[in-house]
């Protein structure tokens, strides 16, 4: 089997500067309640998830928009190298936890295949997200490719939301 970082390496790439520690990024990156304060695009409010973070787990969750309207979504845990790498395949679910289409576009893939390094820079973390489709038709992999712009923009405002986190975390830490 082909190394998944070298399969997907061509795909989606988002990289992000943390002003944190790694051991603090992995740690919100890995535990239910850190996931529920900053996981999501904004503008969704965090309803519920379940985490089950080991190779073979799951986290299930789901947000609400401003209109009332429930999105459920899982990761499905492939491999967790603590503290530098998470692979995992995300999916739009239904509240079971089945896999659904997304409810934005017919042709958005099922699966999107997902690899995130941790790497320390000082005081400092460094994630690289890299993401493609998995086992997806060419109008899936089109329409992957064409939602890159938004895409970057999305994971830009969930990542914001981190970093206020470890922020706020941080400051809590050295005023406490």
């Amino acid at each position: 089997m082909p190394d998944v970082t070298e399969a997907i390496a061509s795909n989606l790439v988002i990289t992000r500067t943390l002003d944190a520690p790694r051991d603090l990024v992995w740690k919100l990156h890995s535990q239910a309640e850190h996931l529920a304060r900053w996981w999501g695009p904004k503008g969704l409010t965090w309803v519920s998830g379940t985490l089950d973070f080991r190779p073979g787990g799951r986290f299930h969750y789901c947000m609400r928009g401003g209109d009332g309207y429930e999105l459920w979504g899982k990761f499905d845990y492939r491999e967790i190298e603590e503290p530098a790498r998470i692979v995992w395949v995300n999916a739009f679910s239904d509240a079971s936890g089945a896999t659904v289409r997304a409810p934005f576009m017919a042709d958005f893939p099922l699966e999107i295949l997902n690899v995130i390094t941790f790497r320390e820079d000082g005081r400092r973390t460094l994630l690289r997200l890299q993401s493609a489709p998995l086992d997806a038709t060419a109008a899936e992999w089109a329409a992957f490719k064409g939602l890159h712009a938004s895409m970057r923009q999305g994971f830009g405002g969930t990542y914001d939301q981190l970093a206020a986190l470890l922020q706020d975390i941080q400051s809590e830490g050295q005023n406490g």
